[in-house]
């Protein structure tokens, strides 16, 4: 047989001698630092899992919190809006029933103008018809009285009609 075949006993012992040496030395100064490497690796996976989880727990807290500040805030516009509506309708009516009532206030200085305006052309309009029918009686009673006979039958009808008591 072919000697690089079929290994001799010898070449066995000393490979096995020498992977035991080989695996002593590498337990003894290699692998607490290959194993602390892949602990701490292990670890520093371990918390960016745990921040990446804390993250996606506060992101959703702040979408939460944002959506709880985004329907207060649409609340109250909608609030605000309303407030103005009302004031608004209120000032309008106010406006609306004050000019009804000055409205109202001016027809009534109107009619009570009016009133006064009747009542004082009526007094005109006496005054004159008296003042015009003394003209027309005293123009009468002129042309009858021109005789001394006409005064005398005059006074007398008027004491007749006078009574005397």
């Amino acid at each position: 047989m072919n000697p690089l075949v079929t290994p001799s006993i010898g070449l066995l012992f000393w490979q096995v001698v020498t992977f035991l040496v080989v695996l002593l030395l590498l337990s003894k100064f290699a692998w607490k630092p290959i194993m602390k490497a892949l602990r701490e690796r292990e670890e520093n996976i371990d918390a960016a899992l745990s921040m990446a989880e804390k993250a996606k727990l506060e992101m959703q807290a702040l979408k939460a919190d944002n959506e709880r500040l985004l329907h207060e805030a649409r609340a109250e516009r909608e609030r605000i809006l309303k407030e103005a509506t009302d004031a608004a309708t209120h000032l309008v009516e106010n406006a609306r029933a004050k000019a009804n009532e000055e409205g109202q206030r001016m027809i009534e200085q109107a009619r009570v103008s009016i009133v006064n305006e009747k009542k004082a052309a009526l007094t005109e309009v006496k005054n004159l018809a008296a003042t015009l029918s003394i003209d027309i009686a005293e123009k009468l009673i002129r042309r009858e009285l021109q005789d001394a006979q006409a005064q005398q039958a005059l006074v007398r009808s008027y004491l007749q009609e006078t009574p005397l008591s």
